[in-house]
């Protein structure tokens, strides 16, 4: 089947540009509009769930729409959200975004099926995204950035965040410092891993000690990579994880080896899960606001769908939270 994508390529224009074209905006030329018509007719492209949007009823319901449900990272940004639907007497309908574009998620949003999304999922293609927002249908991304009209995004400093914690290593006397992550395919760890590799490079440092493995960014990755690190003899004073998961694994697989972190190795994370100060070593980490991203991004819903005017993009600080997994390097 046909996409938005298809058709921008073929007519060499934006995607947003024959989003507007398909909805008959007066933002795109008569003569552009033409030619984007003419391709979609070629390409036999159907328009979504577009054609019901004026005869559709609201359904009270607002849709959280993730890669993966399991892990522990999502129930504070849950409870963010749940908060202020329930306030405004609206559901939340939390569904995975796992099959990408055949997904239930994708059909929640070109159907319409609810009355606005908030997504946490980079398997669903911008051009779905900038498809299906409406004035009506409000989108609010996370942890990526998509300019286009009815389309809201809300980013962490990733970077900012990756880079304090690095600095905090180095001042601590560390110069040899890992970071271990899964494979970078969305934008928050591409940032991650530049916050690091910008630390480094500021003191002089080598960045070459970063491991990177297709897989999960969760406790079991984490566990084996280190594990893999241990038996290369490749041990660092100190090592950084993409998040708080893989830390947590990673601490596991050192107290098999008998290694004591922070005596031997200090370890840092990122996203301060609730687990985060319960084990033990208690983990320093970087500390990201996600109930508080979780209530902004309904807040914006709700400002949206009653017409007000909003920014199109927010981004959040971070802060480093300091506990008992980093000791000074002597």
């Amino acid at each position: 089947m046909a996409t938005i994508k298809d058709i921008a390529k073929l007519a060499g224009v934006s995607i947003s540009t024959v989003s507007y074209a398909l909805n008959n905006d007066a933002k795109v030329s008569k003569r552009t509009k033409a030619k984007i018509l003419a391709i979609a007719r070629e390409l036999n492209y159907q328009k979504n769930g577009i054609a019901s949007d004026l005869k559709r009823s609201s359904t009270r319901t607002i849709a959280l729409i993730v890669t993966d449900l399991a892990g522990p990272y999502y129930s504070e940004l849950v409870k963010g959200i749940q908060e202020v639907t329930l306030s405004k007497g609206y559901d939340l309908l939390a569904c995975s975004s796992v099959g990408g574009e055949t997904s239930t998620a994708v059909k929640f949003l070109t159907e319409k099926r609810v009355d606005g999304a908030i997504v946490l999922a980079h398997n669903i293609g911008e051009d779905i995204i900038i498809q299906s927002a409406r004035a009506k249908f409000p989108i609010i991304l996370l942890d990526r950035k998509v300019d286009s009209d009815h389309v809201v995004s809300i980013e962490v400093d990733n970077e900012a965040g990756s880079h304090m914690a690095a600095e905090y290593l180095i001042k601590q006397g560390h110069r040899d410092i890992a970071y271990i992550s899964g494979m970078a395919i969305s934008e928050l760890h591409f940032m991650r891993i530049s916050g690091y590799e910008r630390a480094l490079q500021e003191h002089g440092l080598n960045s070459k000690n970063r491991l990177q493995q297709f897989g999960l960014f969760n406790r079991e990755n984490g566990y084996s990579m280190t594990k893999m690190l241990i038996a290369q003899g490749k041990l660092s004073s100190a090592f950084m994880y993409a998040n708080d998961e893989m830390a947590i694994g990673g601490i596991m697989a050192f107290k098999e080896h008998g290694i004591k972190v922070p005596e031997q190795v200090s370890v840092v994370g990122f996203d301060d899960i609730e687990l985060a100060k319960y084990v033990r070593p208690a983990l320093t980490t970087v500390m990201q606001p996600k109930y508080e991203r979780g209530a902004l991004a309904a807040h914006l819903i709700f400002q949206i769908l009653e017409g007000q005017e909003i920014e199109p993009y927010y981004i959040l600080p971070t802060q480093l939270v300091l506990r008992d997994s980093v000791s000074e390097k002597i």
